[in-house]
């Protein structure tokens, strides 16, 4: 039987941007909600919207990261990692409920459009694209790592898209006086989050029902093991990940008459390993006179 006990990400997540992230974002979003009130601007409120969630996702993120670095303890013997897929999901409920107001707000208004200052609402959202790139900038390298890092990722790279909406907005409001734009990049923003929330809320739920890892086949891995040789069986084989880079297996082999039990388990590993990446599996290797097809359920 094998079983590797690494218990978190694979990689150490970059802890200092996400705070600089944090700091940045945050304290914009002060600033736009001023900027927003100050010209009258809805596109820029709802811009702080999704300001609001980035920040939330970034302050989740850091969380989950301490979490996830406490030890196993005899109540949690996969330590504390998944902490990261609950505040994930967390965040993306959060983002669908701010983006369901941001589209009843916009609705509202565009029945009686306000006052916009435009070239007020024009600086503020250059000066939040800016603070959107240089977040981004700073969550690449750990995105592909934790969901909740992508997760982040995912917030400022819409937002980025909101800010560059709310800028053109301006900029049409500025040479046309139309100030239903305003409401209408409202509405695109709002629209703009749904694909994206409901992806990261769909990969959370399938890590906290134990489903088979994105973009992993179970049928594949079943064949994988069950083509070693040695084989004559495999049966109780399950696929789950405890977080999205730590992709974990179980399964029960058994052998052909004279199969050398050590030396087939280390054969499916280096398979696995080579086929799919896959580091953590635990094998029970059995011996019994039934005919295979009574195995394989």
């Amino acid at each position: 039987m094998s079983d590797s006990h690494q218990h978190g990400d694979v990689r150490a997540l970059p802890e200092s941007r996400l705070w600089f992230a944090f700091g940045l974002t945050g304290t914009f979003m002060v600033v736009e909600i001023i900027g927003g009130m100050v010209t009258g601007s809805l596109a820029l409120i709802s811009d702080a919207m999704h300001m609001l969630t980035d920040a939330m996702a970034l302050l989740l993120a850091l969380v989950a990261i301490r979490a996830g670095r406490k030890a196993a303890d005899l109540m949690r013997t996969y330590g504390y990692a998944r902490f990261e897929i609950l505040a994930a999901a967390v965040n993306a409920l959060v983002l669908l409920g701010v983006a369901f107001y941001i589209l009843y707000e916009a609705y509202r208004r565009l029945s009686a459009p306000a006052e916009i200052q435009s070239l007020g609402m024009m600086a503020v959202a250059a000066v939040g694209l800016v603070i959107n790139l240089l977040s981004m900038r700073l969550l690449s390298g750990g995105k592909d790592e934790s969901l909740n890092v992508k997760g982040a990722y995912l917030e400022v790279w819409a937002d980025m898209l909101g800010s560059v909406g709310v800028l053109a907005g301006a900029a049409l409001i500025w040479l046309t006086g139309w100030r239903w734009i305003d409401s209408a990049v409202a509405v695109g923003i709002g629209f703009m989050v749904f694909p994206r929330t409901w992806t990261l809320l769909r990969e959370c739920i399938n890590i906290l029902l134990e489903g088979v890892p994105s973009g992993m086949s179970l049928q594949a891995v079943r064949e994988t093991i069950a083509g070693t040789a040695g084989v004559a069986a495999i049966h109780d084989v399950h696929l789950w990940a405890v977080t999205q880079s730590k992709p974990m297996l179980t399964g029960h082999v058994v052998l052909l008459p004279g199969a050398d039990g050590e030396q087939v388990r280390r054969d499916i590993e280096d398979r696995l390993q080579a086929g799919f990446d896959l580091h953590h599996t635990t094998l029970q290797m059995e011996r019994e006179d039934r005919s295979p097809a009574e195995h394989i359920h």
